[in-house]
């Protein structure tokens, strides 16, 4: 690109949460009972993770890498939302564009339009998008960042405990308990580009049970040259309730609505098969876990999850832009004879998951339950019919931690599934990690695991009932059904290290993915899906975290991935950048200030959606700036945040760019 579009600024303000936020007046109550891990917990020099193995288990006692996000680093980094959030971990690729309903996040590798082959977890609850061929986009929009206690993100193949969507990594994202969100909360942010965010939050309750309701927006005008501005709006409900005999009983709910716009306007490339447009997306879910103490050495967790997806997305399409070879000789359409062509259509789900912790000895412990999940996808421009299409997982889990002798650790763990679709398919994982000395440990292993293809994949009939055409003739998606599981086999090898004497700690991962049977769409209409071919991703990545001096922090990880595909113009050599750095300092300053600053550079690769042939660098250089204070009991936070202080650069299309974005954020809490 020879030249960048100018920045487009807007300043918009929305005050009416934050203002509901400090009208509620909120009181102090008593912290949630003793034996639960609290925040120290997971701060401390070696975090206790949860969703590896299913066990909470020391970061160097993992059977994988990983990455922990906590709730300090989400502020600073002056994010506003997940995905934002996620660019700051080893080997990912994001994506700010609604193109595909909302930002993107992949590992590894952007292979198509929608992130699918990521298992994204919210307290537990898979979030994947059912509707969406299992994107995690939506899913990630799913709540305010003010409740997120902690991101934990598994760099690695974990279909061993959580199925076919934990193709190449999971996704954690873990809410703050209720007892820890007392009082009234709110949060305004507003800026160029027209940026508009607001935020509130209650908590009440006593040493019983305490709850919890987040309210908040977020909005912008978009990346420059894309199809106008986007909004998201939530509402988030969470109750947590001590019962006897050492059990808990928590309640979840909530909903999200994405009102955004897509398409091309008629200065671009093909916007004849996508126009500019405003489409809605919209999800609501209900959890409920319940968690039972049996004795010192025994935990059972049972949980019902139920989900809901709607999507409205129509436009016109002008018959004299159909294709000769489409309309048989004869037939000839005016200016005025347009075609609405709908993507219209809902998706559910429902998930029962029971699930048993045992310390069997002193040297072993134990996790084994079960899963079933059922899936409904219905749209009838889709799939050419109004019957909804569903899907069956039945699962079976468990994962052994042994403890061979003090300084070696081995995990063995496998996922049996039965889908309706694919039939029957075993996910194991063996790992090993050594503590050659306290606090420096390698890990080895390997694991398997499927991706079954979704429903859209397996049964796609999306066909144009054009007038005055036979109703076989313009058919846009056909599948054939024949389309089978991709599989990967990955392996690798890992260093965690503690370096006490230099406040530094090192996360060293090599990996090889081998990747079989990718599923790829034909190039021809109709469309059809195939198993293509087979690759390898393979390479290295790590992560520093180092405290020069008391007052300072830096969070340094950089990615080399090599992705050995045989095809070529598929785009697949180039999903991912060959090299990758993004670096994150924070530094604590006098009189309640505080600064941080982010850089990324990431190497050439192919856009999400963009055509194979055209590969883009990224660089990216963001600053923050906040001063803190107390008012008696009120704490007050102010912050500028300046994204990208360089020149504009693609995102998601080459016509669209990220460009400067100014905006000023005012937190209250009371």
């Amino acid at each position: 690109m020879n030249s960048s579009p100018s920045v487009r600024r807007s300043v918009g303000a929305d005050v009416s949460l934050a203002l509901l936020a400090l009208a509620i007046s909120g009181s102090l109550y008593p912290s949630r009972a003793a034996g639960v891990l609290s925040e120290q917990d997971y701060l401390a020099d070696m975090p206790v993770v949860l969703s590896v193995s299913r066990l909470a288990q020391r970061l160097d006692e993992t059977p994988g890498a990983v990455t922990v996000i906590d709730r300090e680093m989400i502020r600073q980094s002056g994010a506003r939302d997940v995905v934002d959030v996620l660019r700051l971990v080893p080997g990912f690729q994001t994506s700010t564009s609604f193109e595909s309903v909302a930002p993107l996040a992949s590992y590894h590798g952007k292979f198509d339009d929608y992130s699918n082959r990521l298992e994204l977890l919210i307290d537990g609850r898979s979030a994947y998008s059912t509707y969406f061929i299992g994107s995690i986009g939506p899913g990630l929009q799913t709540v305010a960042l003010e409740d997120i206690e902690r991101i934990e993100v598994l760099r690695g193949s974990n279909s061993a405990s959580y199925g076919a969507r934990a193709f190449l990594g999971v996704i954690n994202i873990v809410t703050r308990h209720s007892a820890d969100t007392l009082g009234a909360q709110g949060a305004v942010t507003v800026g160029e580009n027209g940026v508009r965010d607001a935020q509130a939050r209650i908590g009440w309750g006593g040493t019983a049970s305490t709850y919890r309701l987040t309210v908040d927006r977020r909005g912008d005008d978009g990346l420059i040259g894309a199809n106008g501005a986007n909004q998201v709006q939530r509402v988030n409900f969470r109750a947590d309730t001590w019962l006897e005999a050492m059990s808990e009983l928590q309640w979840r709910a909530g909903y999200v609505s994405i009102n955004a716009n897509k398409g091309r306007t008629p200065d671009k490339k093909d916007w004849q098969d996508s126009p500019a447009r405003a489409f809605e997306f919209a999800s609501g879910y209900m959890q409920v876990d319940y968690r039972l103490t049996v004795g010192a050495d025994s935990d059972l967790a049972l949980r019902f999850a139920h989900g809901q997806e709607t999507y409205r997305d129509e436009y016109p399409y002008a018959l004299q832009n159909l294709n000769p070879t489409v309309a048989p000789l004869g037939v000839t359409y005016g200016p005025n004879d347009v075609y609405m062509i709908r993507a219209d259509g809902g998706a559910s789900s429902d998930v029962l998951t029971v699930q048993h912790s045992v310390r069997v000895n002193p040297t072993t412990r134990l996790v084994w339950g079960g899963e079933y999940r059922n899936e409904q996808v219905q749209s009838g421009p889709l799939f050419n019919t109004d019957t909804p299409l569903n899907t069956e997982f039945v699962r079976l889990f468990g994962n052994v931690e042994w403890r061979l002798a003090s300084d070696w650790l081995i995990n063995v763990g496998a996922l049996a599934e039965h889908s309706s679709h694919l039939g029957d398919t075993l996910s194991p994982r063996v790992m090993t990690n050594w503590r050659v000395t306290p606090g420096h440990t390698l890990r080895a292993g390997v694991s398997k695991a499927f991706r079954p293809p979704s429903v859209f994949e397996k049964s796609a009939d999306a066909r144009y009932l054009v007038p005055n055409l036979p109703p076989n003739l313009f058919v846009q998606y056909l599948s054939s059904g024949t389309v089978q599981a991709e599989t990967v086999v990955a392996t690798e090898l890992g260093y965690l290290g503690e370096f006490k004497a230099w406040r530094a700690a090192l996360d060293v991962r090599l990996f090889n993915e081998q990747i079989n049977g990718f599923i790829r769409r034909t190039q021809n209409r109709p469309f059809d899906f195939y198993n293509s071919e087979d690759f390898s991703i393979r390479g290295a990545e790590y992560q520093l975290k180092w405290q020069p001096w008391n007052t300072g922090h830096l969070a340094l990880s950089q990615t080399f991935t090599h992705i050995g595909s045989a095809l070529a113009n598929t785009g697949t050599a180039y999903a991912a950048p060959r090299s990758a750095l993004s670096l994150m300092f924070t530094q604590a300053l006098p009189g309640g200030f505080d600064g941080s600053v982010i850089y990324q550079n990431q190497g050439e690769m192919v856009l999400q959606g963009s055509d194979t042939q055209y590969r883009y660098p990224m660089r990216r250089t963001d600053l923050r700036l906040s001063k803190s204070w107390r008012n008696g009991s009120r704490q007050r936070e102010l912050s500028l945040v300046l994204q990208n202080l360089g020149q504009p650069y693609p995102d998601f299309d080459p016509a669209f760019y990220f460009g400067r974005r100014a905006f000023v954020n005012l937190r209250l809490e009371e």
